[in-house]
């Protein structure tokens, strides 16, 4: 196994690296497109990244942490290079976590300028966002930055990509690079530092793990706000040497699946949402150029597995996992090793620590450490704090197997003691996603005077019925204190901009009934 920190990639920053893939790959190789189709090479990554960066650095200071509040799009990269290359910081705003949770980002961050764009905030209908902002920051739309980019700008761009490294602003590989915000799935979102060394190691782990073709398309719908759309759709396509193409939401499905048969996507970064929407929009032949999905964020359920299946035969859906402290992925499957109901094996440098959860007799809350773990989290008033000697405590209730495979078993969070038992929620939503596998559900706990706790399903499917649960249970040979005595329907089961299940909402869903 190679020492990460022999890989040039790895102790450099983000831009650098940036750098030495276009020397590697050749400057004039397409690398990074979206949905308006203008191709951009190496080269006009590069000048792209100058002639804004000279713009935003008049308007910033060095060090400064800029607020980003784009869809994933070329705009965004070159954004987010362009901050990099003059010695800024990205935070990238998760526009669909709530404004209270805006506000908070823009606290614990330090961010007094935000950078957006008008076409955005009026496709997305997000002017109250703005409204928010606007309280706080200043806001500054890259239409008119760019209205701004003169002759003097754009040679400079030129002269600047010809002897890139005279010109950028140097840093170190420690240096913060980005600060991403938590998912928000069981409380509120928290600022994560990350940096260069950070995500690029996690690029090499991802690349020494699974071989990765150049002459490959990857295609990302996923936010880059999201750690996994940043680094997985971002950095590491275009480190190293696959086109990454950009789209802005993953819930355009009909539009997506086009787009996945005309660009001749390789490898599609999706959730188990997501994904199952997809497949059941696509003919058969709009995957035809995919060679493998690697979903995240959420387990792939059993109904998606089949459905990829019988529609388009050997496609492996790649499942993984991480956390956006760890860059975010810790382990995935192979294309050739693939183990269905696992998330893949560890990536290489990646240290665990698991230790016993009373009540919960299989496998132990997962501790990771290694060149991918963040930097700290940031707390109220915008200081670093470190993860205790390194280790991350994911929160995880994990298996592992001899040889470094990972089986969850649940979150710490999510276990409910039940008349003194502690039973998986994940394992009371399997139940029912088996009885009716093409509904969406969502198991949560409620405070019981008798019981401790006791299971609410929340779910879409009109059928749903506690009887028929029940039977099924009995039939599965399920614990009967496993399966949830109250069901409320709704008309959708809420769900986070990057796919995952919005627990804190299906909480307060069942608690109204």
């Amino acid at each position: 196994m190679p020492d990460l920190k022999s890989l040039p990639t790895w102790r450099t920053t983000l831009f650098d690296a940036l750098l030495d893939a276009a020397k590697r790959y050749g400057p004039s190789k397409p690398i990074l497109e979206d949905q308006e189709r203008a191709p951009l090479t190496y080269t006009d990554l590069i000048r792209a990244s100058f002639a804004l960066g000279r713009k935003l650095a008049r308007l910033t200071k060095p060090g400064e942490t800029v607020g980003v509040l784009l869809p994933s799009s070329s705009a965004a990269v070159v954004t987010v290079f362009a901050l990099h290359a003059y010695g800024r910081r990205p935070a990238m705003l998760n526009f669909t976590a709530g404004l209270r949770n805006l506000r908070g980002a823009l606290k614990v961050a330090g961010i007094t300028r935000v950078l957006t764009s008008h076409r955005f905030i009026e496709q997305a209908k997000l002017h109250d966002v703005i409204d928010t902002l606007e309280e706080r920051c200043r806001v500054t739309y890259l239409e008119d930055v760019r209205a701004k980019i003169g002759v003097t700008d754009r040679l400079f761009a030129l002269a600047a990509s010809l002897a890139p490294r005279r010109f950028r602003t140097a840093q170190k590989p420690d240096d913060p690079a980005v600060v991403l915000f938590t998912s928000g799935s069981f409380g509120s979102p928290r600022g994560v530092m990350l940096t260069h060394a950070n995500i690029l190691a996690n690029v090499d782990q991802v690349a020494t793990h699974i071989a990765l073709d150049p002459t490959w398309v990857m295609f990302n719908p996923l936010p880059v706000f999201h750690c996994f759309g940043l680094t997985a759709g971002v950095m590491l396509p275009i480190i190293r040497g696959l086109k990454a193409f950009q789209y802005p939401s993953p819930l355009h499905t009909k539009v997506i699946v086009e787009l996945l048969r005309d660009a001749k996507a390789s490898l599609l970064l999706a959730t188990d949402t997501f994904l199952n929407q997809y497949a059941r929009a696509a003919h058969p032949t709009d995957f035809a150029s995919l060679q493998f999905v690697v979903s995240g964020a959420e387990r792939v359920r059993e109904e998606t597995h089949n459905l990829i299946a019988e529609k388009f035969g050997a496609l492996p859906i790649l499942e993984g996992y991480g956390a956006t402290e760890a860059s975010p992925v810790i382990a995935v499957n192979k294309p050739d090793d693939n183990r269905r109901g696992t998330v893949g094996g560890l990536l290489p440098h990646i240290e665990t620590r698991l230790e016993a959860v009373p009540g919960i007799p299989r496998g132990g809350r997962l501790f990771v450490r290694g060149p991918n773990i963040m930097a700290g989290y940031l707390d109220d008033n915008g200081a670093l704090d470190p993860p205790p000697g390194g280790w991350h405590d994911t929160g995880d209730v994990v298996d592992i197997s001899d040889d470094r495979w990972v089986t969850i078993i649940g979150r710490v969070k999510r276990f409910a003691k039940v008349g003194g038992e502690m039973i998986s929620l994940n394992a009371a939503e399997d139940l029912a996603a088996a009885l009716w596998p093409d509904a969406r559900h969502a198991v949560v706990a409620l405070p019981d005077g008798r019981k401790g706790e006791r299971l609410v399903l929340v779910t879409d499917c009109r059928e749903a019925d506690v009887a028929k649960l029940v039977a099924h249970a009995h039939q599965a040979g399920a614990a009967e204190i496993a399966v949830p005595r109250r069901i409320v329907k709704a008309t959708d089961i809420p769900v986070l901009g990057s796919g995952k299940i919005d627990y804190v909402a299906v909480q307060r869903m069942a608690e109204a009934g």
